[in-house]
């Protein structure tokens, strides 16, 4: 089925052995860890290892060395909301209407969506907790919100801090990977003696651009707009970073599969009018996110749309320094992977 090129891709291109020993190895100790990390408008190109022109990602090139590059992965939309929907229900997200990003009511009733993704679908989240799993969602949602929009628990979460949804007292977050990377980090120590999930969808590098001082010096021999762009990512990257080192100092790094990627391709960059994106963040005259060359960026469906980086790393499990260009992988292939990696059991049904 064409819905498990993704784990055959481990087992064929990247470790070299048959489909079925790299499922019988995985069983022989408890079910992997599973990180799921989905940045926001992140270009293909905006890696080092991608040759990003002025980005610096040093933690997502040793993401890179330390696993697979799969070089032709691509999401099921240019936009968040539904590229997301895909990713949870493991469906194209047209089967749910979720055409664009959630909005209000009005624009939501216009084009004809919902006010957000249904929870009575098959959720990737309550397919692990069924599992075993210990679930939690830090950092964006955009999956719908409004006072009578479900939280994440009813999604499948155990533990959430997120922005973007509902608002739930002791569940918001700020959007700084600091803070969304550190809930994470934070999570993995508390509860690394069980199999555990956590969806971490980072702001970076959606609107507005929030750049930290300390970042903003590390580049200040570029240009205005790259050394804005370059911070924020700079930012992310050391987020990601400090999620890898919690991961070792409980001493489950190897036991957890960690995969990079991103909803969409980089936003569009705008005009110096578009220099302010609201009281506090900077606009799009600062979107200078690189495709690697692929052709059109965010809410294009060309390539440089929908291609989007894709980093695999599970220690013993995938081969270290591959690059794979010919799997051929989309996003809902992510919910059957992961639930026949954690020995999870779909609903008779569900196709």
């Amino acid at each position: 089925m064409l819905r498990r090129t993704f784990l055959k891709s481990i087992g064929t291109a990247a470790c070299v052995l048959p489909f079925r020993h790299v499922c019988s190895a995985a069983e022989t100790t408890r079910p992997p860890n599973i990180i799921f990390i989905f940045a926001d408008d992140w270009g293909y190109g905006d890696l080092g290892i991608h040759d990003s022109t002025f980005c610096k990602t040093p933690n997502l090139d040793r993401l890179a060395r330390e696993g697979i590059d799969f070089q032709n992965f691509t999401v099921n939309s240019p936009v968040c909301s539904p590229s997301r929907a895909a990713v949870m229900t493991g469906h194209f997200p047209a089967r749910y209407s979720v055409h664009q990003h959630f909005a209000g009511v009005a624009g939501n009733e216009k084009r004809g969506m919902p006010d957000w993704l249904d929870p009575k679908a098959v959720q990737l989240p309550r397919v692990l907790q069924g599992a075993g799993y210990t679930t939690a969602h830090f950092g964006k949602w955009h999956l719908g919100k409004g006072a009578d929009a479900p939280p994440p628990a009813a999604y499948g979460y155990d533990e959430y801090k997120v922005y973007n949804a509902k608002r739930e007292e002791g569940h918001e977050i700020g959007i700084a990977a600091t803070e969304t990377c550190a809930a994470a980090a934070d999570f993995i120590q508390r509860h690394h003696g069980q199999p555990f999930f956590i969806n971490l969808w980072l702001h970076e590098t959606h609107l507005p651009h929030l750049p930290r001082a300390e970042y903003l010096k590390q580049f200040s021999h570029l240009d205005e707009r790259e050394k804005v762009y370059a911070a924020v990512v700079a930012e992310a990257d050391a987020g990601i970073g400090r999620v890898m080192q919690a991961l070792k100092e409980t001493g489950v790094d190897e036991h957890t599969l960690v995969i990079f990627a991103s909803d969409n391709g980089p936003e569009w960059p705008g005009s110096e009018h578009n220099k302010k994106k609201g009281k506090k963040g900077l606009g799009n005259y600062y979107s200078v996110g690189e495709t690697a060359g692929l052709k059109g960026q965010k809410r294009s469906l060309y390539a440089g749309g929908v291609r989007v980086p894709f980093l695999v790393r599970w220690p013993g499990v995938v081969a270290a320094g591959k690059t794979n260009r010919q799997a051929v992988v989309t996003a809902v292939d992510l919910l059957p992977t992961f639930a026949a990696l954690a020995g999870a059991t779909l609903p008779g049904n569900y196709q």
